[in-house]
C-alpha cells in the first residue's frame, strides 16, 4: 500500500485550512456560473451517455452512483449527507448504494449498477479488491471511477482497472498523531489498548502502521492482547474487546487509541466508576460526535479524517471530469485531504473544525 508522507501537524493544519477555505470558495464560484468548463455536454469519454435532466446555468445535469462502507457509521453517514448537498449545488443527481460493512452485499450492489447510465462513479470499498470486477466493467463503458478513503485496488493497478484518482487522507499520519498524542499525554509508559477497523480495509492498515510506528519509541509501553484487535468498525464488537480487556487488569490501563470515534465512544461508558476511570482515550475521524466528547473531556484527542472534504472533492473533480472531457492521464493517482489533530489544547482548530464539520456546512 502506498502512504504520502506524513508532515508536522501545525503544517497539516495550515494546509487543511487553506484547501478547505479555497475549496468551499471554488465550490461555491462554479455553482453560482452554471459549472466548469462551459462545454455542456458529456465527456469526450462517453460515459454511457450520461443521463439528461434540468440544466443549471447552461450545464445539464450529471448522474452520479455513491458508495461508502456502512450507513451505520456516522463517519459514512455525513458523506452521504456532504455527496447530495454539493450534488444539488453543482447539479448532479446523487444515487447511493449502501455498502453496510459487508464486501460481498456492496460488491452484489455495484455489480448490479454497471448497466445503468452514469456519468461517473464515486466509491469507497469495504475491502480491498472487493469491487475490481464491477469496476472493470465501468471502464468498458468509459465511465471514470473515483476512489474515496480507501483503496479500491493497489494503487499500481488503479489505471489498468478502471480508477482514475483516489481522494484519501493521509492514514499512516492519522494514526501517528493520535498514537503520539497518547503517547505524551500517559509519558510514554504503561499499559494501552489498540481497536483497530476491518483488517482488509486499506485505511485501518494504514491507522495500525501510523500506530506502530509511533509505538516502536516507547518500549515501555505494553500493548494488551498482543497487539490491534480487528472489530470491524462495529460498536458493539468493540465494546465487548475493550470490556473483555479491561476486565483481564487489576491495575490501571493507562490509554487506549481507536481507529473510529464511534468504537472509542461506544467504550467510554465501560471505564466509568472503574479503576480505569483515568484511561486516556484518542481516536480518528474528527467529526461531530468525536468533537464534541473533546470539548467535554470524554476523549483526550482526534485526528480529523475529513469525510466532508473527501466526498466533495469526490464529486467535484468527477463533474469535472466529465465537463470538461478529461483524460485520465492527465489526473492525477491521488489526492490527499489533509486534517490535524484535535485536543482541548487547541481551541481555535477545535471550535473551526466544530463549525466545518456541521451538517448544514459539509466541509472537512
Amino acid at each position: 500500500m502506498s502512504s504520502p508522507t506524513s508532515s508536522s501537524p501545525e503544517s497539516s493544519r495550515r494546509l487543511f485550512l487553506e484547501q478547505v477555505a479555497l475549496g468551499g470558495l471554488g465550490a461555491a464560484w462554479m455553482a453560482g456560473c452554471g459549472g466548469a468548463g462551459g462545454n455542456g455536454g458529456a465527456a469526450g469519454n462517453g460515459g454511457a451517455g450520461g443521463a439528461t435532466g434540468a440544466a443549471t446555468g447552461g450545464e445539464r445535469k450529471l448522474r452520479a452512483a455513491f458508495s461508502n462502507a456502512g450507513l451505520q457509521s456516522t463517519w459514512c453517514s455525513l458523506g452521504k449527507t456532504t455527496a447530495e448537498l454539493w450534488g444539488k449545488l453543482l447539479n448532479v443527481e446523487v444515487v447511493w448504494f449502501d455498502g453496510e460493512f459487508d464486501p460481498e452485499k456492496q460488491r452484489n450492489k455495484i455489480d448490479n449498477l454497471t448497466g445503468d447510465d452514469w456519468d461517473f462513479c464515486c466509491f469507497q470499498a469495504v475491502q480491498i479488491d472487493s469491487l475490481a470486477a464491477p469496476v472493470r466493467k465501468l471502464k468498458a463503458r468509459n465511465i471514470p471511477v473515483i476512489s474515496m478513503d480507501t483503496l479500491l485496488v493497489d494503487m499500481d493497478k488503479m489505471r489498468e482497472t478502471g480508477v482514475w484518482v483516489e481522494v484519501t487522507p493521509d492514514q499512516v499520519f492519522m494514526g501517528e498523531s493520535s498514537t503520539r498524542y497518547l503517547m505524551d499525554k500517559i509519558g510514554g509508559k504503561g499499559k494501552v489498548i489498540h481497536i483497530g477497523g476491518l483488517s482488509a480495509h486499506s485505511g485501518a492498515q494504514g491507522r495500525r502502521q501510523g500506530f506502530e510506528n509511533v509505538l516502536k519509541n516507547y518500549p515501555q509501553v505494553e500493548v494488551l492482547g498482543g497487539g490491534v484487535r480487528w472489530c470491524d468498525w462495529k460498536k458493539e464488537k468493540a465494546r465487548d474487546t475493550f470490556e473483555a480487556l479491561l476486565t483481564q487488569e487489576k491495575e490501571p490501563i493507562a490509554g487506549a487509541f481507536f481507529h473510529s470515534d464511534d468504537m472509542a465512544l461506544a467504550c467510554l461508558p465501560a471505564i466509568e466508576n472503574t479503576i480505569h476511570k483515568e484511561m486516556v482515550v484518542t481516536a480518528v475521524d474528527g467529526q461531530k460526535e468525536g468533537l464534541l466528547a473533546v470539548k467535554e473531556g470524554r476523549l483526550a484527542g482526534t485526528t480529523v479524517n475529513p469525510v466532508c472534504l473527501i466526498h466533495k472533492t469526490a464529486l467535484v473533480v468527477g463533474q469535472f471530469l466529465v465537463r470538461n472531457a478529461e483524460k485520465p492521464e492527465n489526473v492525477p493517482l491521488e489526492i490527499v485531504t489533509p486534517g490535524p489533530l484535535v485536543s482541548l489544547e487547541q481551541k481555535n482548530t477545535l471550535d473551526a473544525m466544530f463549525y466545518l464539520a456541521d451538517p448544514t456546512h459539509c466541509l472537512v
